[in-house]
Parts: structure tokens; sequence; C-alpha cells
């Protein structure tokens, strides 16, 4: 199957790529290139490439393809809070232009990468797929309006998928700080603490990388009556944890860390339990990382390929690079390439 993966060369994308070529697809990637080089180690072989905005693709460049894979947004609340018109031009509007323009060109299935962030405040319960959608920041809220507007065009030639993935974690060539364990651990390895600035009784649902793209490369291959139109939830109930929780994973894993919950940042709204079991029913799919062996091969990796507290708060901090990239004269105030650089 011919794939393009739209943000290929993100912390998810660059996870996602080898697992469909081991799969048997041929895919080519399509990014703007903001964290192409926020690597940590060895840079990744790179598949063929389209260098193009999200809000510039053309009918042209999606011909030819069997399922496009659409992973590229601004992936970060505090982002999205900071700059909430760009977070809606680019996750809302860019990503429904895209499925239209994907069906124009004959695109068969249309995989969309949404989130279990969606469910907002939902309290103690487990939520399913069919729960209320109670988003709470502008990046929950496009993940929801995206999955409307591309539901609605929906039809016998063009079938979407909306995977709602739990907070990732794991390692990544191109790696992400700024999510909860990722944080924690990066945390703990530089200062010796595992700091939580809220008050840690959030529930968070957990999902490592490798087993969002494994749950990407099943709805690919499934026959397409059976996932039409259909939403999932991907990760697993025993990674539904609170904050303090996965902070005490990370002071088990880190020698001769310590854990300090500070409270400092107030209580989080954002509190939700997810349930899994659609994706075990009807695609056969289970989320197999623990928390704990996520935690471990962070710390194996950070150690190994030396991460640095400047890379740490800075380069694999999506807030912290973009704003590197504006004030270097990279990006415009739209976050459009002006220049070729890093």
């Amino acid at each position: 199957m011919r794939v393009l993966v739209t943000g290929h060369q993100g912390y998810l994308g660059t996870v996602m790529v080898p697992e469909l070529q081991r799969a048997g697809h041929d895919v080519t990637g399509l990014d703007s290139g903001y964290f192409a080089e926020c690597v940590l180690g060895e840079a990744p072989p790179a598949p063929p490439t389209l260098s193009v905005d999200l809000r510039d693709v053309t009918v042209e460049q999606l011909a030819g393809f069997d399922a496009v894979v659409h992973l590229a947004a601004l992936s970060n609340d505090p982002l999205g809070a900071l700059a909430p018109q760009i977070t809606y031009d680019i996750n809302h509007h860019a990503s429904v232009r895209l499925a239209l323009l994907a069906k124009e060109a004959g695109v068969r299935r249309f995989l969309y990468a949404s989130t279990c962030s969606v469910y907002g405040a939902a309290g103690d319960g487990l939520v399913a797929e069919d729960a209320p959608l109670r988003p709470l920041t502008p990046y929950a809220e496009s993940k929801v309006r995206v999955e409307d507007d591309v539901a609605a065009i929906a039809d016998s030639g063009f079938s979407p998928v909306f995977l709602r993935n739990a907070t990732a974690f794991g390692f990544s060539p191109r790696l992400r700080a700024d999510i909860v364990l990722n944080n924690l651990v990066g945390y703990a390895v530089l200062t010796g603490e595992v700091k939580v600035l809220s008050d840690g009784t959030p529930w968070r649902p957990l999902v490592h990388a490798q087993d969002i793209a494994r749950a990407f490369a099943t709805c690919l291959t499934a026959p397409i009556e059976a996932v039409h139109c259909r939403a999932y939830n991907v990760g697993t109930e025993a990674n539904n944890l609170t904050v303090a929780q996965i902070a005490q994973a990370v002071v088990d894993v880190v020698p001769e860390s310590t854990l300090a919950i500070t409270g400092e940042s107030g209580a989080d709204p954002r509190s939700y339990r997810v349930d899994f079991g659609y994706a075990r029913k009807e695609l056969g799919f289970e989320a197999t990382w623990s928390i704990p062996d996520g935690a471990a091969e962070l710390y194996r990796e950070y150690t190994a390929r030396g991460l640095t507290a400047d890379a740490f708060f800075q380069r694999f901090t999506r807030l912290a690079h973009l704003k590197s990239l504006k004030e270097s004269g990279v990006l415009d105030d739209e976050l459009r390439r002006i220049r070729t650089g890093v």
C-alpha cells in the first residue's frame, strides 16, 4: 500500500514510518521540517519526503496514494493556549482541507491522529468512544472539530478512521520532552528530582509511541467496512494512572531520585480514565508497553545518548523550540518558514 505520513519528522512520525515500512508499505513523508533536527543521537533514515507546509498541500501531491496517515499538528496544550488561532488554522482548517484534497485525489483511507484529551474533565469513571466530548483546550477542541468535519465527508470512496491516542510516552530519535513521562524521567536524570507541579491527583491514560504506530498499522489493513468512520481509543487500561503514580514509577527506575509534588501550578482540570475495549474487540489490538517499562527505556536512552539540560529544556520542548525558530528568523508569526535553517 502507498502511504503518505504527514508529520513524519515529528516525535510520533519518526516511530511510525519504520513500523509501516516493516509491515510492507511504501511510505512517503510530508513535513514542514519544524523538528527535523530535534534528534537525540543519530538521525534516523529518511523516507522519500515532500517538504511542504500542511496549509499548502496540493491535490497533485496526494495523487497515487492509497492512504494518508495524518499526524501533523501543533501538538501541545501550552502552545495552543499561546497561539490558539494558529492552532486552529493548522490543526483544524488545514487538516480538514487535507482530507478534502485526499478525497478529491482518490485516496481511499484517511487515518487521523486524534487524542483522548477530547474527553476533558471526565472524572473517575472509564470513558469509551461514545462518551460525551468535553475538550478543555484549543488543542483538544481542534481535534473534535476535525473528527466532526471529516466524518461529514466520508462516503463509499473515502473512509476515515479516528485514532484517539492516549498521552504518548517512550523514546523516539526525535524526542519530545514536554509530555508527562518523558518529562519526568528527563528531569530526574538531569536533576535527581522527579518534580510534579500539579497536586498529582489528575488521571492520565498513557500509551507508548510504538503502540500508537502498531495501532495505525492495524487500521491500515483492517477490512475497510469494519473501521469506516470509526473512532478508537488507543492505549491500555493498565496505563490509566494518576500523575503522582506516574511520578512514582519514575522514582522506582531512576537511581537515587526523589519525588517532589509541589502543587505550584494548582489543580489541573484535565482528568480522565479511558476504556480501550473497542480496539481490542474490533481490531484485536492490545497496547503492550507498561509505564515502568517505558520509564526504564527512557532512562536507558537518555543516559546512553548523553541528554543535556539545554537540549531537554529547549530543543526537545515544543514551545521553546518554535519560539527559537521565530527569534532566529526561520519562521514568521504564522509559523510559516521564511528561510531554510533550524
